[in-house]
């Protein structure tokens, strides 16, 4: 079966709808077959979008996007300058 990547905006509503049906007396287990997510899915999101609303949860995964990309431009810049160290090293 394929996996479906939700956005975060799907994320977030999905997370407000499990609250809703968890406040009817529905159980985790339930909620999760009517959500169409695992259990362990349903507690890493409550984890990383619990409390959050759609636009804030929108603007996270912005953050950890830009962040992503800033730690590789680091990773090329540390490697580059490791390059130029070891080019200058005298060779004995």
């Amino acid at each position: 079966m394929a996996r479906k990547r939700h956005s975060a905006e799907e994320i977030v509503n999905k997370l407000r709808q499990a609250e809703v049906e968890l406040g009817k007396g529905n159980s985790v287990a339930g909620v999760c077959r009517l959500l169409a997510v695992t259990e362990p899915t349903y507690f890493r999101w409550r984890r990383e979008y619990g409390g959050l609303k759609v636009d804030q949860a929108k603007r996270f995964k912005e953050l950890e996007q830009e962040n992503a990309r800033l730690k590789r431009l680091l990773a090329d810049a540390e490697l580059d300058k490791a390059i130029l160290r070891e080019a200058a090293r005298p060779n004995f």
